[in-house]
């Protein structure tokens, strides 16, 4: 009898074994996937630029290798987006600053326009305008 039990249990624990395996390997797991996200990077917003909490907070999905390739590239082609879009944006925002330096106010009012515009706060509600932006538009009307 206690032999059985031994055969049994051995049987048990082999089949458990063969199922784990089966499991790692064709990634059937629920809990190395994420719930509807069907490999896109998680914690990416994509309505606005990335910011340090962003990146600090994204987390991969794993499979038998490691982290999903494919979400890993994403996120680096959308992190060398956003750092390209910043870059640009500190560029404009420094010819702004000198254009004013140096008394250029229509080229610094064209530059803020550009950054305004790259940041997406223009539009049709003047409220987001700054004061003297808004003055210059009203003196401008009458």
């Amino acid at each position: 009898m206690a032999q059985f039990l031994l055969v049994v249990l051995v049987v048990a624990l082999a089949c458990g074994i063969a199922f784990a395996i089966v499991v790692l390997v064709t990634g059937e797991d629920p809990g190395l996937t994420p719930v509807g996200n069907d490999g896109i990077p998680l914690d990416l917003p994509g309505d606005r630029p990335l910011s340090e909490a962003d990146v600090l907070a994204t987390r991969f999905d794993t499979g038998l290798r490691g982290y999903r390739t494919t979400q890993v590239d994403e996120a680096v082609s959308r992190l060398a987006y956003d750092v390209g879009f910043k870059d640009e944006l500190i560029k404009v925002l420094a010819g702004e600053v000198s254009a004013l330096r140096a008394g250029r106010t229509e080229e610094a009012d064209s530059l803020r326009e550009v950054r305004r515009k790259a940041l997406g706060e223009l539009g049709d509600d003047t409220a987001a305008m700054d004061p003297d932006a808004q003055r210059k538009r009203d003196d401008d009307e009458s």
